[in-house]
């Protein structure tokens, strides 16, 4: 491993954050693990690194707290690396650097809640069909924790940028964002097709970054029958590599829909969305024909 220079003396939070995370590979095996990679060799083949630097920069976040190594098997020995409480504080940081580079490396510096056809970033989410999604909680818009895949033979994602009960709890200049507009319609739409979902073996599930009260209001006031899940703190974002952008000093989630089955692999993925009512009628499609519509 090449000679490091310590910056950990120094009085800058940023250059002691540096000192633990500021080699790209340190930060890829956090990207990797938050996407529910734990094995060495798991790990080695996502990233292609060779198995000296991978051993290197693992004992290095356990040392700094940010994986523990915990034992799966006994003979031979087998470890696992899993975010401690302290790597999980570092979602938003991976979020933000895929923000930025969505946005400024691979977009035209544009706030966006959408993007191109053809872009990268769709490119990505469209990359999600047939991976699974990672077993986590998120909290309801009633504050419990639950599993965003449910038990139905199908669960109907969709991710959407905020909704509020209240329109000017809305950031300034939202309705000039892009594809940030639109939230309430799909919600609503779901929520007067719920019974067709149900009768087609699905469960919807609404995702956002907000504050679970916050959906707890917007849900009351438009009598939704499914819940809301908060991932406030990007656990299901950074696992997916959901595409973000930010308003109101808050990462938010872009919008788009994923039909995952009971076994947790996504089926379908619906991004961009340019029509709400057509992708919702293009997630039914999906969810009666067992897959994406047409299959």
């Amino acid at each position: 491993m090449p000679q490091r220079t310590s910056l950990a003396d120094a009085d800058c939070a940023i250059a002691q954050a540096l000192d633990v995370v500021g080699d790209w590979w340190t930060l890829l095996i956090v990207r990797d693990t938050a996407r529910g990679v734990h094995r060495f060799d798991a790990l080695q083949q996502e990233l292609g690194v060779s198995r000296k630097v991978l051993t290197e920069r693992l004992r290095l976040l356990v040392d700094a707290g940010v994986l523990s190594r915990e034992p799966y098997q006994d003979r031979p020995p087998r470890y696992e690396y899993r975010l401690t409480t302290r790597g999980r504080a570092l979602l938003p940081v991976l979020i933000a650097l895929q923000d930025w580079g969505d946005t400024w490396v691979l977009g035209e510096g544009e706030t966006m809640a959408t993007t191109a056809e053809a872009s990268k970033e769709a490119a990505r989410v469209h990359a999600l069909v047939g991976t699974r999604l990672p077993e986590l909680r998120l909290l309801d818009h009633d504050g419990a924790p639950r599993d965003p895949v449910a038990g139905t033979p199908y669960t109907v994602l969709y991710f959407f940028p905020g909704a509020h009960a209240r329109r000017d709890a809305y950031p300034p200049g939202w309705a000039e964002i892009p594809g940030a507009s639109g939230c309430t319609l799909e919600s609503c739409t779901y929520r007067d097709r719920s019974a067709e979902f149900a009768a087609a073996g699905a469960t919807v599930h609404g995702v956002s970054t907000q504050r679970p009260d916050e959906q707890r209001a917007f849900a009351d006031a438009e009598r939704l029958r499914f819940p809301l899940l908060s991932d406030a703190e990007l656990e299901l974002t950074a696992a997916l590599r959901l595409p973000t952008f930010r308003a109101g000093g808050i990462s938010r989630l872009k919008r788009l829909t994923l039909v995952v089955d009971r076994d947790r692999t996504v089926r379908e993925a619906l991004y961009p969305i340019t029509d709400i009512e057509a992708s919702v009628r293009a997630a039914l499609a999906a969810v009666r024909n067992g897959g994406p519509p047409g299959a």
